[in-house]
């Protein structure tokens, strides 16, 4: 028999995407992930405690490949450059994006992008008692887009209109936000003035 093959988190998250990407969801089980690295099931646990450790890494995975725009810009900026970010994504994984939209982000480095997010709404000047519901209210519209369309809802559109209503969602998801948040700077907190 062959030297076993080196595997980490990294590998085994990495392998579960692809599997997702080529065969979608379903197919990323434990057996599935060791079967696509030749090893046996048991090496992954070393790494990955168990399915649902799979997931929330895919979750990771797929939300630390969205590149956060740079913290310098206004809120406004920031929150649109994001969304944009997760589009691409999503068209990038459109059997795995989904999972954003019914699993939770639990890792450090998931709850990062949510924390990031917090941070640009909390400059905008929504109130700390709303930020969460925010946060939520606005992911979920800009995810549910995004898997919508990388998931074929929108295939019987040109893709100017759908770009177009993307611009138009992302014009409702600035007048949700409080009154006058939109003069307000990523330079700005809470309480302060611009």
């Amino acid at each position: 028999m062959g030297r076993q093959a080196q595997i980490g988190r990294a590998v085994i998250l990495d392998t579960a995407l692809k599997i997702a990407d080529d065969h979608g969801l379903d197919a990323v089980t434990m057996h599935g992930v060791a079967r696509s690295l030749e090893v046996t099931p048991m090496a992954l646990y070393r790494h990955v405690a168990s399915k649902a450790a799979l997931l929330d890494g895919l979750v990771e995975v797929l939300l630390t490949e969205i590149p956060l725009p740079p913290r310098a810009q206004p809120w406004d900026e920031f929150l649109m450059a994001l969304a944009a970010a997760i589009r691409a994504t999503a068209r990038r994984h459109p059997a795995a994006f989904p999972l954003l939209l019914f699993r939770p982000a639990v890792t450090p480095a998931a709850t990062s992008v949510r924390d990031a997010v917090h941070q640009a709404l909390r400059q905008a000047g929504v109130p700390e008692a709303q930020v969460a519901r925010t946060e939520r209210l606005l992911s979920t519209a800009v995810l549910g887009f995004a898997v919508s369309e990388a998931t074929g809802r929108f295939s019987r559109h040109d893709q100017a209109a759908i770009d177009a209503d993307f611009a138009e969602l992302q014009r409702w998801l600035r007048q949700l936000l409080p009154p006058g948040s939109t003069n307000q700077t990523a330079g700005n907190t809470v309480g302060e003035t611009s």
